[in-house]
């Protein structure tokens, strides 16, 4: 049952992106918080739409996302970063940087890397680009999950930024 509503939430929050690029809407929290809302819908009531609360742990990472205290100034910080970069950087890094940053402060008790994946594809339709899909085989997905460690431990973003591009 979950893969279901899991399935018609995405398919809801792909809408909600196209809506936002179709209406101009910016990318800032209170979108940001409606995605994660849209994700989360029917299958966490309590914590869809909105910041942790509690520490976590990312099953098979080494990372240790931040503490539930630390989140918010850092959301501050991630869309100042947004605010400063998306007239200077090509859209495609920016959608990386975006989503590996929000992957990487890990600010929801779930749904982090769906929101992380559709923030980035918000990012690319803003700009013109046609929704990006990471394959979800065995093989590309420990791809994307060894790039976002490398990001985390060794702070090389290079490979995230190829296997987005």
């Amino acid at each position: 049952m979950n893969e279901h509503l899991e399935a018609i939430n995405h398919y809801e929050a792909i809408n909600f992106i196209r809506d936002l690029v179709k209406s101009n809407e910016p990318f800032n929290k209170h979108n940001l918080l409606a995605i994660h809302g849209l994700i989360l819908h029917a299958l966490d009531r309590d914590n869809a739409g909105r910041f942790r609360q509690v520490p976590v742990m990312i099953s098979g990472s080494q990372h240790t996302p931040p503490q539930p205290w630390q989140i918010e100034k850092l959301m501050e910080d991630y869309f100042l970063f947004y605010q400063q970069n998306r007239s200077g950087l090509h859209p495609v890094i920016l959608a990386a940087e975006l989503h590996e940053q929000l992957a990487t402060i890990h600010p929801f008790i779930d749904g982090n890397g769906r929101t992380a994946r559709l923030v980035m594809n918000l990012i690319l339709l803003q700009a013109g680009y046609p929704i990006a899909n990471i394959s979800g085989d065995t093989k590309a997905r420990l791809s994307y999950y060894n790039a976002l460690e490398k990001c985390n431990l060794e702070q090389d973003k290079s490979d995230f930024h190829m296997l987005i591009a």
